[in-house]
C-alpha cells in the first residue's frame, strides 16, 4: 500500500498510510456500559475518534451491526422466522446508523446514510457511484440495511461494501486488541497475532468475520485489520501505519 501525506492546518504533514477505509462496529459496541440499546458517550467516542482521521482527509465508510437491538439468528432459535428475524435486523443496523450520523455531524463531520432497503424518508438508496462521490468530497459514508438480503451477516455487507467502494482496507473495530490463537477473555495464555495470512486463519479455525465475507475478502485480495476500537487514539494509529491490532493478508 501506498502511503500519502495530508498537510494539517498548522502546516505540518501527517503520513497516512491508507487513503480510503472500510470501518466495521458491531452493534454491541455501540452499548457502551449498558446491556442492551445505545449509549451516547460511546457514540461520541466514536465521533471523534473518527474525525481525528477525517480531518486528515481519509476518506471514511462504516457498516455497522444491529445485535444490540435485535440479532435474527437469535430470533431464529426462539421460533421466530429467521426471514423475519434478518429483516429486523436490518432495520436496527439502519436504526443505529441515525444515531451514529447525529453524532458525527454533531463533531463537525459531514455524512451521509445510505440503506440497502428503501427507506427514503431517513436514508438514500444505496448507489455505488453516489456513495464514491460522497467520499470523494469528505463525507463519512454509514452503510445501514445489511446487503439487503436476509441469511447475510452485516460483516458480509462490510466486505462487499469495501469492495464496490474500492476501498484500501477493511478496519473491524472490536473490544479486543486483535486475533488470538484461542479467546483472550477465557484464557489468559491466550497469544495475539500480529499478523496472519488469510490461509493461515482458515487452518488454525480462527474466528475472523463468517466464511461468506471472509473468503469473499481473501478472493479480492482486501486486507482486514482487526483492532481495539474501544482504545482512544486506535483508529488513528491503525490508519496512520502503527502496528495496532491484527493485519490478515494474503
Amino acid at each position: 500500500m501506498v502511503n500519502f501525506i495530508r498537510p494539517l492546518k498548522n502546516h505540518r504533514f501527517i503520513q497516512m498510510k491508507y487513503k480510503r477505509i472500510l470501518l466495521k462496529l458491531s452493534g454491541e459496541a455501540l452499548m457502551g456500559s449498558r446491556q442492551y440499546g445505545i449509549d451516547p458517550e460511546r457514540l461520541t467516542e466514536y465521533a471523534l475518534d473518527i474525525k481525528t482521521i477525517t480531518d486528515q482527509g481519509v476518506e471514511v465508510a462504516i457498516v455497522i451491526g444491529g445485535g444490540n437491538i435485535f440479532r435474527g439468528v437469535a430470533g431464529a432459535s426462539k421460533g421466530m422466522d429467521r426471514v423475519q428475524g434478518d429483516h429486523m435486523g436490518m432495520l436496527a443496523t439502519v436504526i443505529n446508523g441515525l444515531a451514529l450520523q447525529s453524532a458525527l455531524e454533531n463533531a463537525g463531520i459531514p455524512t451521509r446514510l445510505q440503506s440497502a432497503i428503501k427507506i427514503n424518508e431517513v436514508a438514500e438508496p444505496f448507489i455505488r457511484r453516489r456513495a464514491m462521490r460522497h467520499l470523494e468530497k469528505g463525507r463519512v459514508v454509514i452503510f445501514g440495511g445489511g446487503t439487503g438480503n436476509p441469511y447475510f451477516t452485516t460483516d458480509s455487507a462490510a466486505v462487499l461494501r469495501a469492495i464496490e467502494i474500492e476501498a484500501d482496507v477493511i478496519l473491524k473495530g472490536t473490544r479486543v486488541d486483535g486475533i488470538y490463537n484461542v479467546d483472550p477473555e477465557k484464557d489468559s495464555k491466550a497469544v495475539k497475532f500480529d499478523t496472519i495470512s488469510f490461509d493461515e486463519v482458515l487452518k488454525k479455525g480462527l474466528k475472523v468475520m463468517d466464511t461468506t465475507a471472509f473468503t469473499l475478502s481473501q478472493e479480492n485480495d482486501l486486507p482486514i485489520i482487526v483492532f481495539d476500537m474501544n482504545k482512544k487514539g486506535n483508529l488513528f494509529k491503525v490508519v496512520s501505519g502503527e502496528n495496532i491490532g491484527t493485519e490478515v493478508s494474503c
